[in-house]
């Protein structure tokens, strides 16, 4: 969603809410693949009178349009702590996505991540105004403030579906970063900006939740379009006939995908939707 679906607004464009019904009545299925939880997702597709179903969290959890839960993948408490010692190692930010919401250990921490994210989406060029703007963001968003992680690590009614790192202040320390989380094994590393690292079970990607809801809808792959902009979107890009990066896509993922559309600012998933269906892409 962010920096695909989503505008500079955060919010999904007229155009592209236009082209998502155009498809529709075609007899197109269209689903959001995101990093988000349901929670932050779906009222940005309400806001626009869509109901759609929904791979979030990178592929950890998928609903389906009534917001039914159709499959969960978490990450096991032991390989969590492990993961958590990695990153406190270098003092690196974090947060834990669970199947009860998200979790920070930091309000401070988190304002100013949102904020990096919101300078990163190009929303504002001044972060002084990101800062208020997250502030203001984070009031409307339920999160769970918690004095430890371990609260969540011992409860036996919390279960882990992914983890997010930041590092806006230095990103050169996400990549040696990744290769220690990488090493711990069953682990997918990817990512939704230059300044974060997000970690998963390795059978919650992207990729791998299209295939399983195409084949449950009895849809080929072969009559499955994608569209991205960052690595968390690098298995769905492959995983479908049909690829599009977008304008503001990271240089990896533009040489992944078949297809190249507009950026998210000028509307690049309905540009995307509108060619696929005119040039009859396959």
């Amino acid at each position: 969603m962010d920096g695909t679906l989503l505008n500079e607004r955060m919010t999904v464009p007229p155009e592209n809410a236009a082209a998502i019904q155009a498809a529709a009545e075609k007899g197109i299925q269209f689903i959001v693949a995101t990093g988000r939880s349901y929670t932050e997702a779906k009222p940005l597709m309400e806001q626009v009178g869509i109901k759609t179903p929904m791979i979030t969290m990178n592929g950890a959890e998928v609903f389906d349009e009534n917001g039914e839960i159709i499959s969960t993948v978490t990450i096991r408490k032991q390989v969590a702590r492990k993961i958590f010692h990695i990153l406190r190692e270098q003092g690196i930010y974090f947060e834990i996505m669970t199947m009860n919401g998200t979790c920070s250990d930091s309000k401070m921490k988190r304002i100013q991540n949102v904020a990096s994210l919101l300078v990163d989406l190009k929303t504002t060029d001044s972060f002084k105004i990101a800062v208020s703007l997250a502030s203001a963001r984070l009031e409307l968003m339920a999160i769970n403030y918690v004095s430890s992680y371990d609260v969540i690590l011992d409860d036996p009614n919390e279960f882990i579906l992914k983890i997010i790192a930041f590092s806006p202040e230095n990103q050169a320390l996400l990549a040696p970063v990744a290769e220690k989380l990488n090493a711990l094994g069953n682990l997918a590393i990817t990512a939704s900006s230059a300044s974060n690292l997000e970690i998963n079970h390795i059978d919650a990607q992207k990729g791998a939740a299209l295939a399983t809801y195409a084949d449950k809808l009895g849809i080929p792959m072969s009559q499955v379009m994608a569209i991205g902009d960052n690595l968390n979107d690098r298995s769905m890009l492959e995983a479908a006939s049909v690829s599009f990066a977008m304008g503001n896509a990271t240089p990896e993922i533009k040489k992944v995908a078949r297809y190249l559309t507009d950026t998210n600012i000028n509307h690049g998933v309905g540009q995307a939707i509108e060619r696929a269906i005119r040039e009859n892409l396959s």
